[in-house]
């Protein structure tokens, strides 16, 4: 392998050192332990921000706020004076007209509130920190990118092939671990372990804070039972997917019927 193809890898490695230092050494200033989140919180760390949104619906929907409109909208059937939780109230205050939950996840006061609620998270250790989340995945985009430049521009003679070849990869190898690290740190997965321990799946339709627990936890199995009118009148069901790295969690979802993710955010 010639001298000059090292310096592509040993840039790779060097990106691939400063990724997994941001995802995996403890943020700064995060704070453990504390108070327990609300139900919003929990929905956000198990399925991002659209989870967090559809939990603040639902409680907007017992409040009789908000209400299912036409195909697969929410539209404002209340006041909701007394509202106070900030996701809350920007989700009511940007439903000026009926709206699916996609939309409503793109307006402006809807994302900041989300974007303090994930900040929130972060703080108390439960979620990677997005400047520290967002930077590390754009280090490990260039892994491969600078591993295929030193393959194209310095290609070795064929005896120096499988050397060439086994180095980038474990180049890419080691980049593919790192992306996997889920947005959720340790303290937060053992949290939602716990919470799921603590709120099992109910088995008959309830109401007030339990349901708003048991969706955030639970998905779509969880708005079929307490809420199944206003879930799918609504187009609430469905409401996974990856979200700013998270990953499906099948435990929550009971093979693939809600594929809620536990990115921010």
């Amino acid at each position: 392998m010639p001298v000059d193809m090292w310096w592509f890898i040993g840039g790779a490695w060097t990106l691939l050192a400063a990724a997994g230092a941001l995802l995996l050494a403890p943020a700064p200033g995060a704070r453990h332990g504390g108070p327990a989140p609300d139900a919003q919180s929990v929905a956000l760390l198990r399925g991002g921000r659209r989870a967090a949104v559809t939990v603040a619906l639902v409680a907007l929907q017992q409040r009789g706020a908000v209400t299912s409109g036409r195909r697969g909208t929410i539209r404002v059937d209340g006041w909701g004076t007394a509202v106070r939780d900030p996701l809350q109230l920007a989700v009511h205050t940007s439903l000026r007209r009926a709206v699916g939950i996609g939309v409503l996840l793109t307006a402006p006061r809807v994302r900041r509130a989300l974007d303090a609620l994930r900040d929130g998270c972060a703080r108390a250790g439960l979620l990677r920190a997005n400047r520290r989340w967002r930077t590390a995945r754009g280090l490990l985009y260039a892994v491969p990118v600078t591993v295929a430049a030193g393959l194209l521009l310095h290609r070795p003679a064929v005896p120096d092939a499988p050397l060439r070849v086994g180095v980038a990869a474990l180049t890419l190898a080691a980049a593919a671990a790192l992306w996997r690290v889920r947005r959720q740190t340790p303290a937060g997965l053992r949290l939602l372990a716990s919470l799921r321990d603590a709120h099992p799946l109910e088995t008959r339709r309830a109401s007030g804070p339990r349901v708003l627990m048991s969706v955030a936890l639970h998905g779509d199995r969880a708005l079929l039972l307490h809420t199944p009118h206003f879930a799918r009148d609504g187009g609430l069901l469905g409401t996974g997917g990856t979200d700013h790295g998270f990953t499906p969690d099948e435990r929550a979802s009971g093979r693939g019927t809600d594929t809620s993710a536990g990115d921010p955010a």
